[in-house]
């Protein structure tokens, strides 16, 4: 007895449909974005990424700005935060310094960011993101990870079913657009994201994933960044397809525990969870003094050693935030608090601790204070973390200094290398108790 083969389903984007294999538009509706995979109904890990976020909404807020070409970017960094496609098809793309942005493309609008603006826009996305599942694992301000296996019966539809719907119903009360990637893994899932931009909804299944691969570059691997790219491709590799025809183990001797993960990564394999934002909405440490200080100077050390310590902890748990709060408490046991938000997340003391100087000097007027504190909020995974600073190359010194301190730090000890402040801070603090928040 032959078993005929079985179609495989369709989804309507636009109407929800369900067409059957072959169409080319929706039956119900004329849609030309219909979407049919052999695994559509059966996958449940899915990457949404808003659409040119921050773009997208000074053009919604803005419909002047429909149809032109738009950069938010400029301030003090003089670079491109992001664009609209528009401007995209001229060659400006993030971290661009402004001036080479507008040689690309001069009749660009410039908007400067408005973070307040899109920190509201992305709060709304990500509770409705958290009526869908409560596995939601933000990658950063505009995207996140989600994991709806076991909620057919909560929505009464498959998960393909449910983000098509919640895409719809984005786009049409808060306007913005967005791309999803469904996959049986985070990995492929943010792969399938970035395949049909904008407005794209792209499905990864488990059966093509290593031919899917196989021809894309070893960059598109996460974690391959531009340097170790460049030593990759002078050891003749170039694509992930070749990396799938080399042993674990060959990829071990030759890059350690990185060469395990290209291994398995370029076979599609991850076994990464989606781990829910639920928990810690801030790292933040604090400290009480046994005697009220008023001084900016004495102050100052203290707040970097606190600093310090928020940014070991963020680091140590691979998160990042947008949010700097300066917290004071004055000797009549007011509470005073300041904060302010990056344009970047960060996980480094020393933007943590510059950002919480800027708002310690406006508060320092004579008062006496029985406690300061400083902590970073809006959290995120630490992927996108103090991207490189073109216009600032000291920032990028500081950077690197930083970092190659918490390496002899892991190495040797705590101790092990004293910043001149920190140094400061630890005399300072001797007479004082310290709680962390």
């Amino acid at each position: 007895m032959t078993i005929p083969k079985q179609d495989p389903p369709g989804l309507c984007r636009d109407c929800g449909a369900r067409p059957v294999a072959g169409t080319t538009r929706c039956p119900s509706c004329g849609s030309p974005r219909v979407v049919v995979h052999a695994e559509l109904d059966g996958l449940s890990i899915a990457h949404i990424d808003c659409d040119a976020f921050y773009a997208s909404i000074e053009k919604r807020d803005n419909p002047d700005l429909q149809d032109l070409p738009v950069i938010v970017g400029g301030g003090q960094r003089g670079v491109v935060s992001t664009c609209c496609y528009i401007a995209r098809i001229y060659g400006v793309h993030s971290a661009m310094p402004m001036f080479k942005a507008l040689e690309a493309c001069p009749n660009a609008v410039v908007v400067k960011p408005n973070m307040e603006k899109y920190a509201k826009a992305g709060k709304e996305i990500r509770e409705r993101m958290r009526t869908l599942t409560p596995l939601v694992e933000p990658i950063s301000i505009d995207e996140a990870f989600l994991d709806l296996t076991g909620t057919e019966r909560l929505h009464q539809a498959t998960p393909a079913e449910t983000l098509a719907r919640f895409v719809r119903e984005v786009e049409r009360d808060i306007g913005i657009s967005t791309s999803v990637g469904l996959a049986p893994n985070k990995f492929l899932a943010k792969l399938a994201s970035d395949l049909e931009k904008p407005r794209g909804f792209s499905v990864i299944g488990a059966a093509e994933a290593k031919t899917v691969l196989a021809g894309m570059p070893v960059g598109r691997i996460w974690g391959v960044g531009k340097v170790f790219q460049k030593k990759l491709e002078k050891d003749g590799i170039r694509t992930i397809g070749e990396l799938q025809t080399m042993e674990a183990n060959d990829l071990a001797r030759r890059y350690g525990s990185i060469g395990l993960r290209l291994a398995r990564l370029s076979h599609g394999e991850d076994s990464r969870i989606v781990r829910s934002e639920r928990g810690a909405k801030s790292v933040s440490n604090e400290t009480t003094f046994r005697t009220d200080i008023s001084s900016f100077e004495t102050l100052r050390p203290i707040l970097r050693r606190l600093s310090e310590k928020v940014s070991e902890r963020l680091k140590k748990s691979e998160l990042s935030g947008r949010g700097v709060a300066l917290k004071l408490k004055t000797a009549d046991f007011k509470t005073i608090t300041r904060s302010r938000h990056l344009t970047d997340p960060t996980q480094l003391a020393d933007k943590i601790y510059a950002t919480g100087v800027d708002l310690l000097e406006n508060e320092v007027d004579g008062r006496r204070f029985r406690l300061i504190g400083i902590g970073v909020s809006d959290l995120e995974n630490a992927e996108r973390a103090d991207p490189q600073d073109l216009l600032d190359q000291s920032a990028e010194r500081r950077k690197s200094a930083e970092l190659a301190v918490d390496k002899l730090r892991d190495k040797f000890g705590k101790t092990a290398v004293e910043l001149g402040l920190t140094h400061a801070a630890r005399t300072a603090e001797a007479s004082k108790k310290t709680n962390k928040s």
